[in-house]
């Protein structure tokens, strides 16, 4: 039996098409097999492709399971960004909701309209998890050949999330970011050993520059060599900032702005809010734009 899918092409995290982070889309997705769903992120050989389902339960509005070319993965932040730009285009789409994953269930929410709409996504405070010991912290800057007088010395390097665990690093201004050379495969071997899929490598930006960070991010075992901009990496990183002080609330509201993948041409920027109760992180906000670039279908 043949069924015919509807695939949208969509730009994350950016207004202008080619850039920010490329996403499939795939509607009414509910008859594909697991397979299938793996053989269309494969041919699409995006980094991510959202698979958008009816929901299964009365807690959500909508489900997303999300595959990279090589396996599924829980959540991906630029991927929902697409996902809901695009179920956002009718004037009758619900201004919230409710999107279950493999990973749980975050609240999204749809600002402005037609172009200029931004896709907001609230998640629980994430994990931080554990610092890397002497050996593993060498053996990571030895793979992306980073020297250690390049990190920034107020953060040390942390695995945070769970599930699609990122390790984040801190480096002292923008030069080191420039010039990571990053070893794939070691890089990949790395991540079975710390648990870790990705290596989310930032630094903090001028005053003047009208954003707070830059950053790169490397997930070979994923089959992703370079991520051009993830939302998901920039909210753990609000938890961690949080966490370590160098970040704080005005009221029970921090933002911060970061941008990403303008070393590989693809620039994009990610909106960041953490929501404080009583003092203790409650939530965590990722705003971003999105842009069409084309649709199609595929029979199967």
């Amino acid at each position: 039996m043949t069924r015919t899918i509807e695939i949208h092409q969509v730009d994350a995290f950016t207004r202008e098409p080619f850039t920010g982070n490329p996403t499939g889309v795939v509607l009414n997705a509910d008859a594909l097999s697991d397979a299938q769903m793996l053989a269309v992120a494969r041919e699409l050989n995006n980094a991510e492709t959202a698979f958008i389902l009816d929901p299964d339960g009365a807690d959500h509005s909508v489900r997303a399971r999300f595959f990279t070319p090589r396996t599924e993965v829980g959540f991906v932040g630029h991927a929902t960004v697409a996902a809901q730009y695009v179920l956002s285009r009718s004037p009758e789409a619900p201004r919230q909701q409710r999107q279950k994953s493999k990973a749980g269930i975050v609240d999204v929410e749809v600002h402005g309209t037609d172009a200029d709409r931004v896709i907001a996504i609230r998640r629980s405070p994430p994990p931080i998890g554990r610092e890397l010991n002497d050996r593993e912290r060498l053996a990571v800057l030895d793979a992306l050949a980073l020297a250690s007088e390049s990190l920034d010395t107020r953060i040390t390097p942390r695995i945070a999330g769970a599930g699609g665990a990122r390790l984040l690093i801190g480096v002292r201004g923008t030069e080191p970011l420039r010039h990571l050379k990053p070893d794939l495969a070691r890089l990949t071997t790395l991540s079975a050993q710390l648990g870790a899929a990705g290596y989310f490598v930032f630094s903090f930006a001028s005053s003047a520059s009208g954003h707070q960070v830059e950053s790169r991010m490397f997930c070979p075992a994923l089959g992703i060599s370079e991520d051009p901009v993830s939302g998901n990496a920039h909210g753990l990183l609000g938890a961690y900032l949080a966490q370590l002080g160098l970040i704080k609330p005005v009221g029970e509201r921090a933002r911060f702005s970061g941008i990403q993948g303008h070393y590989l041409h693809r620039p994009g920027r990610v909106e960041v809010e953490l929501e404080f109760r009583d003092g203790q992180l409650a939530g965590v906000w990722i705003r971003g734009q999105a842009v069409g670039i084309f649709e199609t279908r595929m029979t199967l």
